[in-house]
């Protein structure tokens, strides 16, 4: 996952487990504050009904005919009420308790919040209750709750939205980056040296050291071309200068036939190391780029070439070849490097084939893609095997003549102009490898 949709999901997150925690908090923090109106207009109620009181309301308050002596006042709809009556046992003089009852007021049932106030008045001890319905406030506190909910709920989905606008703009210069400086460079020669704007220290520095770091690896990378190119040419030159002395020696009447041997051995030995370092060159020079790739290549054509360079070692082997190569298909690259590809491939599907076996070539297209598939019916490989067969100097049958270097180049030649090549290999079957032209 991107860094940009973490930071997102991450924002997304914590604001959900506020919104959660808002909505199991929310009831109590509304209550808190609906009680604390409440009381204190329970309380400034009681303080006028105080101030007002005398005796002779306390009469006409109280019903003398009813043994409870209570007087009760109650509003039209039965929200608040306003009760005295005369105290009994436990009496505490100036005590208040709010406490949290259901009340039955005339057949109908209801929470209140009410104040118990104990008072003494011309000697004589009364209980004022005065109480505040909380009916409204049960269904304003789900209203409050829902609401804030839901303005929350938007509220997260503007957040997050501009978040992750606001964190696309600020990655813009990291993409960049990446895009032009990274993703896109085959070799250091091709790298961008354009400072790219960025308001963000972070994504400048990275930049610089992106420069600093490219501009050591293209300075090594351009010694490193020189060096091979010189080695090769000063290996090149004495192994000529070897083989000539070693011919002109061949010619000498004198020397008798073990050294004739000795001699011929020895030719062979550096045509071999010749054709190592040749091989090795031309591999550096893949790597670094040293070929055009802009010629018109047809991959029917290259094949016929190829089938008729190999007739002698098929015939040898009596290999069977099935040429199903029928699409014509011009692949824009180099010529020369494609042959060698294609050459190499098929060169080891004769090589390492039974005898008697068959090489069959084929070609289809997958979607906007070429493939080419080159089957033989050889020993086959194993899966370890499989790994490491396009590293240099990996030989997978020792009794076979060569230098391990056919399929490196194969897997240079395919780099260097953006191909796959995939094997696909069973023991005692054989091998196919499927080359996918972009």
């Amino acid at each position: 996952m991107k860094i940009k949709h973490q930071l997102a999901v991450f924002n997304l997150l914590t604001r959900l487990l506020i919104i959660v925690l808002l909505w199991f908090l929310l009831p109590v923090l509304v209550k808190n504050v609906v009680y604390s109106h409440i009381d204190k207009s329970i309380l400034e109620k009681k303080q006028k009904f105080i101030q007002h009181l005398d005796k002779e309301e306390i009469n006409d308050f109280i019903s003398r005919k009813d043994s409870t002596e209570t007087y009760a006042s109650f509003s039209t709809l039965h929200n608040e009420f306003l009760q005295l009556y005369s105290a009994k046992d436990n009496f505490v003089k100036d005590k208040s308790v709010f406490i949290n009852e259901s009340r039955v007021i005339e057949d109908e049932e209801s929470d209140y919040r009410v104040l118990y106030y104990n008072f003494t008045y011309e000697n004589t001890n009364y209980v004022l209750e005065i109480g505040n319905s909380l009916s409204e406030i049960n269904e304003l506190t789900f209203s409050i709750r829902l609401f804030t909910t839901m303005l929350l709920f938007i509220i997260v989905l503007i957040t997050f939205l501009a978040d992750t606008f606001f964190i696309e703009y600020l990655l813009t210069p990291f993409y960049k980056i990446i895009n032009t400086k990274i993703r896109h460079v085959n070799e250091p020669n091709g790298f961008d040296y354009t400072i790219i704007k960025t308001y963000s220290t972070d994504f400048e520095e990275l930049d610089s050291v992106l420069n600093q770091m490219m501009l050591r690896i293209n300075d090594l990378f351009q010694k490193e071309k020189q060096f091979i190119a010189n080695v090769s040419h000063e290996l090149l030159t004495p192994i000529s200068l070897l083989k000539n002395r070693f011919e002109n020696l061949l010619q000498n009447e004198s020397i008798n036939n073990e050294g004739i041997d000795k001699i011929a051995s020895s030719l062979r030995t550096l045509d071999v190391l010749k054709k190592v370092i040749n091989n090795l060159l031309l591999i550096s020079k893949i790597d670094n780029n040293q070929f055009a790739n802009n010629e018109e290549i047809s991959i029917k054509e290259i094949i016929t070439e190829i089938l008729e360079d190999f007739e002698d070692r098929i015939e040898e082997k009596q290999i069977s070849v099935l040429n199903e190569v029928m699409s014509e298909f011009v692949f824009l690259g180099n010529r020369t490097l494609i042959r060698i590809m294609i050459a190499n491939l098929i060169s080891n599907a004769i090589k390492y084939n039974v005898t008697k076996g068959k090489v069959i070539l084929k070609t289809n297209f997958s979607g906007s893609q070429f493939l080419l598939s080159i089957t033989d019916t050889g020993k086959g490989m194993t899966e370890s095997q499989q790994v490491s067969i396009f590293e240099r100097f990996t030989r997978i049958a020792i009794e076979q003549e060569g230098q391990g270097l056919g399929l490196a180049i194969v897997d240079s030649i395919a780099k260097f102009h953006h191909i796959e090549v995939k094997a696909d290999s069973k023991i005692g079957i054989g091998t196919t490898f499927k080359i996918q032209f972009p």
